[in-house]
């Protein structure tokens, strides 16, 4: 039986922290500076804005976290991929100035993920003083059904959470696949024999938020059990 519960824990935690680690062991992979590529990934970004006339979209450089802003319609774009000349940083920044042109064209998942987000986070707010405030109610009225209706207007509204990393992933895969991997086969950005790694980054680009996902829906879970 202990054994048994080890191997569960373990299939557990490669489960939801295995995507994680998948992604930057590749990411760092190919990080190696290539001297033999043309420019920069920031360089290549600002270069791919102006092909694809993505008017009012700029780039920027950050410490971490590579990302495209819809709000400010900015390429962010981390240190090491800004200035690093690896395929990395190129497939990396390719796929973020996928998400500029998702919503250049209006994209209706883009777009659709956008108005989530926004509404995450008041529904984020709401569900949690709904789940602190249901065992307060429900002691002063000394109404049990009061505490599972809030904690179920609570839980529901939370669950808004899980939706917006599933819509997520779609999205991301969009960017690699259908946008930054047509873009370097066809604009000749890389050499064919970098292709496969390229592709490799752009895999690890699409699959940043599965953990985000798998933590979301693990956190459900455990919501429900709780007032279950």
């Amino acid at each position: 039986m202990a054994l048994f519960l080890i191997i569960l824990a373990v299939a557990f935690f490669g489960l939801i922290f295995g995507p994680q680690f998948w992604v930057a062991h590749v990411i760092k992979k190919h990080a190696e500076p290539r001297p033999d590529l043309p420019g920069t990934g920031g360089e290549l970004a600002q270069h791919l804005i102006e092909h694809f006339q993505l008017q009012g979209v700029g780039v920027e450089r950050i410490p971490a976290g590579d990302h495209y802003d819809p709000e400010s319609r900015t390429v962010r774009l981390s240190e090491a991929n800004y200035d690093g000349t690896s395929l990395s940083a190129v497939a990396i920044a390719t796929h973020e100035v996928g998400h500029a042109i998702q919503h250049m064209r209006g994209e209706s998942l883009l777009m659709w993920r956008q108005r989530l987000a926004h509404t995450m986070i008041w529904a984020d707010r709401i569900g949690s003083g709904f789940l602190l405030l249901a065992p307060l109610f429900a002691g002063l009225t000394r109404a049990p059904s009061l505490l599972l209706l809030m904690a179920a207007v609570g839980i529901g509204l939370m669950a808004l959470r899980v939706v917006v990393h599933l819509v997520t992933l779609p999205v991301e895969y969009d960017a690699s696949f259908k946008k930054a991997l047509p873009i370097l086969e066809a604009g000749g950005y890389l050499d064919e024999k970098d292709m496969p790694a390229a592709r490799q980054v752009l895999k690890a680009a699409a699959l940043t938020y599965v953990a985000a996902a798998l933590m979301s829906m693990l956190n459900f879970a455990r919501l429900i059990r709780v007032f279950r």
